[in-house]
């Protein structure tokens, strides 16, 4: 009996042993590792590995509720066993259109206080990287709310960081911040305060050692807020933070988090790899965001003509507005967007006709609206049109009828749960109606476009048009240009609206002609909206508007060929038909010599078309799959069609 007992008793605490930690759960291949723990204070810990490298020290866990606290005092009292997640699904508006998703699945659970609603945390773990959620759950009917979230992901020493501020909520113009705008901080040391002092915004790069890491977020529904990461990140250890007050959408709208049970977070991504390929080529962060849920498109992506980037407000009009469309059918593209205050000087009758007009041409019509209730002093119209829901979706219905393909909305207030939740009535009602959406001045997609299929593209960059309105911003397109495929487009479609081959009003443009057109395959986007205006696409050689006429309204696929965030990058994107499409741009004060083997992409051969004698004149010819060599000059640009 007594050695029946003294079994038991080992049984027992070996088992507790067990529940204690580590629960270990790896990736498919078994290069990624995350270890699960708590500590002596009970609080709960992950860290990441790939292969020998530790790419995240140990980083807290844990969810501070407004009358629980699942951050400390925390038991591991049980670990899932480990599940395998397949899922292969489509995107018509991202780097890849058939994608496949492999990952292992283990949830982990943890004891709380008593009464406390339980907190389990759930860990897919693919090849690509690692993704986390929390699960909160108990029999309590009331609203939960999270005052603070305890996540941090904590960097080795030594990391540097390729980081965007996060701006003030309520400053820039007319109040439109945050809109995610700003130019990202390269190579800085991890742990380096914010610019701005409202910290990082997602998604956040880092090189560690031989290896990279992405930090963002995805699967955002509606009972959470956007996050980013604090301010202060002491010994390179970055937490989660919350919006700043003035980010909802009403006063006593929601701001944090708040939600019954049960509840599950937006998901905590991070991408990593011992190379820059998998931040490039991975779509973890709609391999993790809930499935379609909307109507089947009868729209789909493609190219638009657009007058206002380089002729502004004042060129909304009719007679310019007809020109564009005859520029977007001449150039073979879908779309052509009327931007702000359309409705003061175009009217609705005569925004039919142009509809009616463009459809004649196979052309689709895009409108701009302002997204504002009473958050910013935006005063382009039209506006307070689309935030009340029966105002919405009478105007969607009016101008669905009038033959309108889509809406672009901009100058959103914020990150909070209320603004999240407007996003995704926009997209819902805009998909009802038969609406394509693109949302300007505004948040990160967060998956969004897979869960929404008619969510073309967002903004949140610092986009072609800030080239327009000083020399500055002039002055760094090209490193700007060299960050963002390792950075912002990354995580979803972007609409930077690039290439312009003419001048720009009272600026001096530093980018070659060759570093522009290389910029319409580099930056992916559900509808890719071309800065150029008729007139400088016309003045360009044959053979270029041939390439621009010619490519394909999305892409299948993208490999990252070589680069450096900020100094170059090199892309292939792969059309549905088959065919590489390859662009490179150098962002140095120095020519820089790239060299390339088409032959492992499958092409015997192509047309280059490179920069010429001057940095606003063009040169092409024929080359072969093996070892092509291509010197670019000081921020100048190369493309390779097939």
């Amino acid at each position: 009996m007594r050695v029946t007992l003294f079994f038991c008793a080992l049984m027992l605490a070996a088992f507790a042993a067990r529940a204690a930690g580590p629960v270990v759960v790896s990736s498919p291949d078994g290069a990624v590792r995350v270890s699960v723990a708590v500590d002596a204070q009970g609080q709960p810990t992950y860290a990441v590995r790939y292969r020998q490298a530790e790419l995240l020290r140990p980083s807290r866990l844990g969810l501070q509720l407004a009358g629980a606290d699942l951050s400390k005092g925390l038991k591991l009292t049980q670990a899932d066993k480990v599940t395998a997640v397949a899922d292969d699904y489509q995107l018509a508006t991202d780097k890849r259109a058939n994608c496949r998703y492999r990952a292992n699945r283990r949830v982990v659970h943890f004891a709380v206080p008593a009464g406390a609603p339980t907190l389990s945390v759930a860990f897919q773990v693919s090849n690509d990287g690692v993704a986390f959620q929390y699960l909160v759950e108990g029999n309590s009917a009331d609203v939960q709310r999270i005052a603070t979230e305890a996540t941090t992901f904590h960097l080795p020493a030594g990391a540097r960081g390729w980081l965007h501020p996060h701006a003030k909520a309520q400053t820039g113009w007319a109040n439109s911040q945050p809109s995610y705008e700003e130019y990202y901080q390269g190579g800085i040391a991890a742990g380096t305060p914010s610019t701005l002092g409202q910290g990082w915004s997602f998604p956040a790069l880092f090189q560690t050692g031989g290896h990279w890491v992405l930090l963002t977020e995805a699967g955002m529904g509606r009972s959470y807020c956007g996050s980013h990461l604090a301010h202060a990140a002491p010994d390179a250890e970055y937490r989660i933070a919350f919006p700043q007050a003035p980010e909802k959408t009403t006063p006593d709208a929601a701001l944090l988090p708040e939600s019954r049970l049960p509840w599950r977070s937006p998901w905590r991504v991070i991408v990593l790899g011992n190379s820059l390929a998998p931040i490039v080529e991975s779509t973890l962060t709609t391999d993790v965001s809930a499935p379609a849920q909307s109507p089947v498109l009868t729209e789909a992506p493609g190219k638009a003509s657009w007058s206002w980037v380089l002729m502004g407000d004042q060129n909304t009009t009719y007679d310019v507005q007809r020109r564009f469309i005859d520029y977007a059918a001449a150039m073979g593209w879908r779309y052509c967007l009327v931007d702000a205050l359309w409705d003061k000087q175009i009217g609705y009758d005569k925004l039919a006709e142009l509809a009616q007009y463009a459809r004649a041409k196979n052309v689709g019509l895009l409108v701009w609206y302002n997204s504002n209730g009473n958050w910013n002093e935006a005063p382009q119209t039209p506006t307070k049109v689309l935030f009340d829901a029966e105002s919405r979706r009478r105007e969607f219905a009016r101008i669905k009828q009038m033959g309108v393909a889509g809406v672009k909305i901009d100058f959103f207030g914020g990150d909070g749960q209320s603004f999240m939740n407007y996003y995704q009535d926009l997209l819902t009602d805009a998909a009802q109606a038969g609406l394509l959406v693109n949302f300007h001045g505004a948040t990160l997609p967060r998956g969004w476009h897979r869960t929404y299929p008619n969510l073309m593209t967002m903004e949140a960059v610092k986009g072609f048009e800030f080239l327009t309105f000083d020399q500055a911003n002039t002055d760094q397109e090209a490193t700007h240009c060299a960050t963002l495929p390792f950075t912002r487009n990354a995580v979803g479609p972007m609409d930077f609206t690039p290439m312009a081959f003419s001048e720009i009003n009272g600026k001096q443009r530093r980018t070659s002609n060759a570093f522009e057109l290389a910029l319409s395959v580099l930056f992916q986007s559900g509808i890719q909206h071309y800065a150029e205006v008729p007139e400088g696409m016309a003045a360009q050689p044959a053979y270029v508007q041939d390439f621009v006429k010619k490519l394909p309204p999305r892409w299948a696929e993208v490999k990252l060929l070589d680069g450096f965030p900020g100094e170059y990058a090199v892309l292939a994107r792969r059309a549905p038909g088959g065919a590489w499409y390859v662009a490179g741009i150098n962002a140095t004060d120095a020519p820089k010599t790239i060299q390339l083997d088409l032959g492992k992409l499958g092409l015997a051969g192509g047309t280059l078309i490179t920069d010429g004698a001057t940095n606003r004149s063009f040169s092409t010819r024929a080359v072969g799959g093996a070892g092509l060599s291509v010197t670019l000059p000081a921020r100048g640009g190369f493309v390779v069609q097939p």
